[in-house]
């Protein structure tokens, strides 16, 4: 099992900036490909980005690059999302997930059903 839990959420001006964090606990963090996800009200759940087991290798969402970088500290268990100029229609629900393959691919690391173990999630909130 492997424990997930997500901070830095809170409310942000659009053009504004926030890190989000996931600690994760449980097994050994660097077997993991780290993913992190949202869901705003009322739609899907969609995939923002992930990195693979030694940070060497990151996939994004087309609405999210440029913006938002992920990254992670395999010594402190710890995966990232730095949220730069970000837009009201970030305003979700974040979550980190963890895929015990631990690799990055195109073909399934944006798939939510890829990932084995998912935190209860951080607001985000963005307003004009």
């Amino acid at each position: 099992q492997v424990q997930l839990v997500e901070s830095g959420g809170g409310l942000v001006q659009a053009g504004g900036s926030l890190r989000l964090s996931c600690v994760a606990s449980g097994r050994t963090f660097s077997n993991y490909a780290m993913g992190w996800f949202r869901q705003a009200p009322g739609k899907e759940r969609e995939f923002v980005a992930a990195i693979n087991w030694s940070g060497g290798s990151t996939l994004y969402a087309d609405s999210v690059k440029g913006r938002f970088t992920i990254s992670r500290d395999n010594a402190k268990n710890t995966v990232y999302l730095q949220m730069n100029s970000l837009k009201p229609e970030d305003t979700a629900v974040y979550y980190c997930a963890a895929d015990r393959r631990a690799w990055v691919r195109e073909s399934y690391s944006a798939t939510g059903t890829s990932y084995d173990y998912w935190g209860q999630g951080t607001q985000v909130t963005v307003s004009s």
